[in-house]
């Protein structure tokens, strides 16, 4: 999915580092079907832009540590990441796959941003933020069991794991949209065609 993504993208967008991204989003979608759920935003690309428009909710967690060991390929680090995504706020990532910061306030204006009805504010901050900066942005909704990706302030992809009757699914991505279905992964990928 990353690839399809990264391709469309005007901007840099490394497939690698946004591919892990939505595989620890959806780790994290999973979980929530088991405990309490819980939702978080990743922040992917334009790291520097996206730090002047979002600011700490808390004292960052992961600003004591070097950006060597915050590789977002790297098995502790995502750990770590599932864990701090139980705390509201957002998570940088860097372009070339560092997470800089978490549980950041996204200060993007929510201005020509069009969102289906029933998204709440981690949706708008998503969409905002893309829209803003040459960012992508990935959110696990803390209310169903979908991924979804947004991009220069649209919603470019949808991935619905779980036990979903994957012929009914109606997907919010508006003009014309890809479903790619992986049935031995139980996975469905819906993205934005150019």
């Amino acid at each position: 999915m990353a690839e399809i993504i990264c391709s469309r993208v005007k901007r840099k967008c490394n497939p690698e580092v946004l591919e892990t991204v939505i595989e620890i989003a959806e780790g994290i979608a999973r979980q929530g079907r088991s405990k309490t759920r819980k939702g978080t935003l990743f922040v992917v690309g334009d790291e520097d832009k996206v730090l002047e428009k979002s600011k700490p909710l808390i004292l960052d967690p992961l600003a004591p540590y070097p950006k060597e060991v915050k590789d977002i390929r790297d098995v502790n680090i995502q750990g770590t990441i599932k864990e701090l995504a139980k705390l509201d706020g957002a998570f940088v990532v860097s372009g070339d796959g560092y997470v800089l910061s978490a549980a950041r306030h996204i200060e993007a204006s929510a201005r020509n941003i069009d969102l289906p009805m029933g998204f709440g504010s981690r949706h708008m901050a998503a969409a905002s933020i893309s829209k803003e900066t040459d960012a992508v942005a990935v959110v696990v909704s803390d209310n169903d069991e979908v991924v979804r990706v947004f991009d220069d302030g649209e919603l470019v992809g949808e991935i619905i794991s779980g036990r979903w009757d994957l012929e009914k699914l109606k997907p919010h991505i508006k003009g014309k949209y890809e479903k790619i279905v992986e049935k031995d992964l139980n996975l469905s990928m819906i993205v934005k065609k150019n």
